[in-house]
């Protein structure tokens, strides 16, 4: 069965919304405040430019190749297979703990009412809390399994009512209670300097929600006239988003009782089931808020789960299709989706949630989800000299500067996460490594296009030292802030330059771009597929 071309600007705009409104919105805006004070506001502004340049970049890729799961796919066609090989498996284990940590959210909040999920409030699952999660990763996947038309229906309406009730919370709280004089006293507006804002970015659950816009990117290939459906829906998603955040983290601090943070808004801690934003409601007595929250917080996460499900779905494909995986998980079933992949992902999803603590599951996602966007740049600059006569319905402006301006972004993200999130990047993907060593040894390929790869061990060596030496997450903090950001930025634009001239001969991208028609050929049953794939003239 062939894939099928159904998702609309508005669809896909609710699949990359959906994705960064999951549970982030419930918990970051006091992750933040603790870890920036009222600097979070810079944060969240950080956030949204740093992924709107990634947005972009990955635009131009999408509308030119317009295939599904492009972020493991696009690294193949400007450095090859080896390349293409680390980013995807960074991503896809990255993916693959997006799910659990929603479903995780739901429940915990779920248990307000359920109480049977959690032993107790700080608990894990019990058993039947366990086999509740496991039933919603499958009704996930089971729901996804039955083709796009129906996926972006039912994530539409879910997005909606996930953009109206924070909405509503915005408009209650600042019309409540709104103090002004929150976001100047006890240390200022920036009370633990910059060096706040940036762990805000990072670990406050910046990150961790922006990253959501990729699942437009990665279903790029059933998206309907992707030339310009793609560009519109990321950059909406992302402007959608970030007034939707900052508008939260405006009224939550400014709703704050003063007396709660006077020893410092790293104090500031909410001893309830609830939340932050419903142990406020209940503060200020809006009790029917309470009641919405508690509707919303159980919601929300399930609509972020169901949409990265069905991304990461896409994205065990391209890595099949990238011949890293065998080539089952590329087969589509009678709806045009890969079943073999989603199921794949669901057992994958499952053993990392019953093994993994939540804390380093969070952390893991939002640094291997990064890492994975960092070749997106340099691929745009790349495929300007191997694909300059293709059609490119979207270009990224000025490219030239923000497309290293948008590595060096992704770069310092990873960087602000932490050397206890760095080592633990490392063994991911030596174990990547490893498992694609072996699936060599089966399939035989010998176009890894080496050379295509050869930046990225240095860059990784001196992202781990960095991370190491830095303020960061586990660092001994043997460099100071501002100058860790500065090395970082001024090493990862040096790598930056040396990636873009290590990409692949024109001989090697035309040689893929020939097996990619052959594939989209197959996967769409007709010509329809190569849609993006067009010369000049």
């Amino acid at each position: 069965m062939a894939m099928q071309r159904k998702i609309g600007l508005v669809g896909l705009t609710f699949v990359a919304v959906s994705g960064v409104l999951g549970s982030g919105w419930l918990f970051a805006p006091l992750l933040t405040s603790q870890l920036a004070g009222p600097g979070a506001l810079i944060a969240w502004l950080i956030g949204a430019v740093a992924m709107m340049l990634l947005a972009l970049a990955l635009a131009e890729f999408a509308t030119l190749f317009p295939v599904a799961g492009g972020i493991a796919r696009m690294p193949q066609f400007s450095h090859g297979r080896l390349l293409a090989m680390l980013v995807g498996w960074t991503a896809w284990a990255g993916y693959c703990t997006t799910a659990p940590i929603e479903v995780e959210a739901s429940l915990t909040y779920a248990s307000e009412w359920l109480p049977w999920i959690h032993k107790n409030p700080n608990g894990g699952m019990t058993l039947p809390g366990q086999i509740t999660a496991m039933v919603l990763l499958a009704l996930f996947t089971v729901v996804n399994a039955f083709g796009v038309k129906w996926f972006a229906r039912i994530n539409t309406t879910i997005t909606w009512f996930k953009l109206v009730v924070p909405v509503i919370i915005i408009v209650m709280l600042i019309a409540d209670r709104f103090d002004g004089a929150n976001f100047t006293q006890y240390g200022g507006f920036l009370p633990y300097g910059m060096s706040g804002v940036f762990a805000a970015v990072a670990s406050g659950g910046v990150v961790f929600a922006f990253v959501g816009f990729r699942h437009a990117v990665d279903m790029a290939g059933e998206t309907i006239n992707p030339q310009r459906t793609i560009p519109l829906a990321l950059i909406g998603a992302v402007l959608i988003c970030l007034f939707v955040y900052g508008g939260l983290q405006i009224a939550f601090m400014g709703a704050v009782d003063s007396s709660d943070f006077t020893a410092g808004w790293n104090s500031l801690s909410f001893d309830s089931d609830l939340g932050p934003l419903g142990a406020l409601a209940a503060a200020l007595g809006i009790l029917w808020m309470v009641s919405l929250l508690n509707v919303a917080a159980v919601v929300a996460p399930m609509g972020g789960g169901l949409v990265s499900t069905g991304s990461n779905g896409r994205l065990a494909m391209a890595m099949a299709n990238n011949g890293v995986f065998p080539a089952i998980f590329a087969k589509l079933n009678v709806y045009g989706v890969p079943l073999w992949a989603l199921i794949l992902n669901f057992f994958v999803s499952l053993v990392m949630m019953f093994t993994m603590p939540f804390t380093e599951i969070v952390a893991l996602n939002g640094a291997a989800i990064i890492l994975s966007f960092v070749s997106g740049p340099i691929s745009v600059i790349a495929l300007r000299s191997l694909a300059s006569d293709y059609e490119r319905p979207f270009r990224l402006p000025a490219a030239g500067v923000l497309a290293p301006a948008g590595f060096v972004i992704a770069s310092l993200m990873v960087y602000w996460s932490g050397w206890d999130t760095t080592w633990r990047l490392m063994i991911l993907l030596a174990l990547g490594l490893v498992l694609f060593f072996i699936r060599l040894a089966f399939i035989g390929r010998e176009d890894l296009h080496p050379r295509g790869v050869i930046w990225f061990g240095p860059y990784l060596l001196g992202m781990a030292v960095m991370s190491y030496l830095g303020v960061y997450g586990g660092g001994i903090a043997a460099i100071p802030s501002p100058w860790d950001s500065l090395i970082v930025s001024a090493g990862a634009l040096g790598i930056f330059y040396i990636a873009v001239r290590d990409r692949v001969s024109q001989a090697q991208f035309d040689s893929f771009i020939a097996e990619e028609h052959r594939l989209q050929i197959e996967e769409y049953g007709t010509e329809e597929g190569l849609e993006g794939f067009k010369k000049i003239g």
